[in-house]
């Protein structure tokens, strides 16, 4: 049995990648930031799949505290990890910023995960063939070709900054590839297509609601959006296939210039980053 974490499992894309892979007998690990809902999520998917074998972690990524102490407990808890699925993500209509200071879309989406994705690598190790699977998005073409910045940008357009947190996933994608070369694990992203979730629509206020309600019957539904996470997160014909990006379950070239050039910059810059704020 494969042992599966993914990340936003509560809601949304998240729970139905994490119910198909509860219905084809993956033991699955939901990671949440509300214990709550998490456990709701748990609760659910063991009734509606019958699968005993779901386990849920706490943990906020925007937090890197959060993000060690929950990484800790996972690598204490499991003896190995076949597939990570980096699948939460968050957009905000105003500029926000995680407890460690960086602009919430890009520490969440982005920051988050490259944490928790390097705390749990021995894991993913240990596996016969781990995989580790970043959903990103189409979005990262609202970010400028010659725009190459991440931290720090001075002006905040919501979409643009989204592009900007899913373009860094890109780019951790094609390190992550480049770094794990060597070894059993491999990482591809992908584009799930626009797909209708509650992304966007505000916990505090409900602020968006109306909006994802008009516009859903023009998107996928969220278990069509799953289908190629988990395609690459099972099917044996991406085995060993590393540092790709796909659509529709086809990999496609990115629009991205000098990709691993600027992956292995952005990487250095992110661990700097992270050890300059957890100082």
């Amino acid at each position: 049995m494969k042992t599966i974490l993914v990340t936003g499992a509560n809601a949304g894309m998240g729970f139905a990648t994490a119910k198909q892979l509860a219905k084809a007998g993956m033991h699955v690990i939901l990671y949440c930031r509300s214990d709550e809902r998490g456990q709701a999520a748990q609760q659910r998917l063991k009734e509606e799949t019958g699968n005993s074998a779901i386990d849920l972690v706490i943990g906020d990524l925007g937090s890197l505290a959060s993000v060690r102490k929950s990484a800790a407990e996972i690598n204490a808890r499991f003896k190995k990890l076949d597939v990570l699925i980096n699948n939460a993500g968050i957009v905000n209509l105003k500029k926000e910023q995680t407890t460690d200071g960086f602009e919430q879309m890009l520490g969440v989406n982005y920051v988050g995960h490259f944490e928790l994705t390097r705390q749990l690598l021995p894991l993913l190790k240990r596996a016969d063939a781990g995989r580790i699977v970043n959903v990103a998005s189409g979005a990262y073409k609202f970010v400028k070709k010659k725009d190459q910045r991440f931290f720090d940008v001075p002006d905040f357009f919501p979409w643009r900054e989204y592009g900007r947190s899913k373009k860094a996933l890109i780019l951790f994608t094609d390190a992550l590839a480049f770094q794990l070369r060597n070894t059993t694990v491999t990482a591809n992203a992908l584009h799930p297509g626009a797909v209708a979730t509650s992304l966007g629509v505000s916990r505090q206020t409900g602020f968006g609601q109306s909006i994802y309600k008009m516009l859903t019957p023009f998107f996928k539904t969220a278990e069509e959006g799953a289908d190629t996470a988990i395609y690459l997160a099972l099917s044996p014909d991406v085995a060993g296939i590393s540092g790709h990006y796909f659509v529709d379950r086809q990999a496609v070239p990115t629009e991205i210039p000098k990709e691993q050039q600027q992956a292995q910059k952005l990487w250095q810059e992110t661990q700097q980053r992270i050890a300059d704020h957890t100082k």
